[in-house]
């Protein structure tokens, strides 16, 4: 039988188009966005709909590193996220963050690289380290010719990273590292690693380990039902050694850690957000282009009432990222202010992902379809750069005037 007799019988399913973007904006919040910042928007978003949609479904599925990709970012210049280096155009905190969004869009791994390249191993290097280390790190990290990483969580230390375990021991003009590492995107595929460590004062201290040292042993993480386009990785340091040019002079205790992890916490935010429009804008096209009971599925009321649900979830979070980040612009977000934000994005994005999946019915848990990549991602943005209890515990204390924290 012929294909033209099976479609004329209905038999077969046609290809859906569901990467089209919608620029759901009901509040205007991005109606006063300077041309400057949209056009690092626009420049994310042609590279997410010409190099990233047509073969992001097997690299997730291969659990592939696109190293290609990541390069790519960095010939664009959408790796910095919003870190000034010399030679490189003015990024506005609103331009990065607009930047996250559209990469998130088109793949939860294609934005952590940049959270992780840019966010935090380069922000590490910018607020901590010395006018040396700048000129060594700034450009290949900026330019993705070089990859690094941000070593902090330990396999025993997750949400209490406060507490880790890693010593760096001064032996005369070196430090000695000994430790572990676990969840460390780019570890074990990169050049160089920022590694917090406790000195022999007590306090957490960075250092600028090159992943080729002797002793430093990085197995890539298998087994991820997330995040599965990025290499996690869990790292052994047996006795790394490095000069004292390697220690970070302005990373002198976990404060110092702290402030790098909070100039992150929006940029997760607007991961989230990106997530959110993605799963928002497959479900508004396969409610248009899914017939049953002759019909298209948004012709019900019960889909159009979803996809209302789903817009007001949506509105609701860009109306608070964008004043939060305007607040960060002024210099006056605070700690929990950033905790609220990724609280609330990652809540708002797992909703919107279980209602998008349900829409999509079985086709939703089809790679090929982008809700059920976005659905698992989600996920990991859940946890990482603090769990959902730990923002709400700081949240909470900012509330209360109480910690709550064991």
């Amino acid at each position: 039988m012929s294909r033209s007799t099976i479609v004329s019988q209905g038999t077969a399913e046609p290809e859906y188009s569901l990467w089209e973007p919608l620029d759901p904006d009901v509040s205007g919040v991005f109606r006063g966005v300077s041309g400057e910042d949209l056009a690092y928007r626009d420049r994310a978003r042609a590279f997410v709909q010409e190099e990233v949609r047509p073969v992001i479904a097997g690299i997730w599925d291969r659990a592939e590193y696109p190293l290609d990709l990541a390069r790519r970012l960095g010939e664009l210049d959408l790796l910095r996220d919003g870190i000034d280096v010399p030679g490189f155009p003015e990024q506005s905190l609103l331009a990065a963050s607009l930047t996250m969004m559209e990469l998130a869009r088109g793949d939860g791994s294609i934005a952590t690289i940049v959270g992780v390249q840019g966010g935090l191993a380069l922000r590490s290097i910018a607020l901590c380290g010395s006018p040396a280390q700048h000129e060594r790190w700034f450009e290949p990290l900026a330019r993705g010719t070089e990859l690094g990483a941000f070593a902090l969580t330990e396999p025993t230390h997750g949400s209490d990273s406060v507490s880790l375990e890693t010593s760096a021991v001064r032996d005369g003009d070196e430090y000695v590292i000994r430790g572990h590492k676990k969840w460390i995107g780019s570890g074990s595929v990169g050049e160089i690693s920022v590694v917090w460590a406790r000195g022999e004062d007590g306090q957490v201290q960075g250092f600028l380990v090159p992943q080729s040292s002797d002793g430093y042993r990085a197995t890539t993480i298998e087994g991820k039902v997330s995040l599965r386009a990025i290499w996690q990785a869990h790292i052994e340091l047996d006795g790394v050694r490095v000069p004292e040019s390697a220690r970070m002079p302005k990373a002198n205790s976990f404060a110092d850690t702290a402030r790098v992890l909070q100039a992150t916490r929006l940029g997760v935010a607007w991961s989230a957000l990106g997530h959110a429009v993605a799963v928002y804008e497959s479900a508004v096209h396969y409610a248009r282009q899914r017939v049953q009971f002759g019909r298209p599925l948004a012709a019900s009321q019960i889909v159009q009432a979803r996809l209302a649900e789903m817009l007001s979830a949506l509105t609701s979070l860009q109306t608070l990222l964008m004043q939060l980040t305007r607040a960060e612009e002024r210099g006056e977000l605070s700690g929990p202010g950033a905790s609220l934000g990724k609280y609330t994005a990652t809540r708002t994005a797992r909703d919107l992902a279980r209602n998008a999946r349900d829409l999509l019915g079985g086709n939703g848990i089809l790679l090929e379809n982008r809700v059920a990549r976005h659905f698992a991602d989600i996920e990991a943005l859940h946890t990482y750069e603090g769990t959902e209890t730990v923002q709400a515990l700081i949240i909470g204390r900012d509330i209360t005037g109480l910690s709550a924290f064991a």
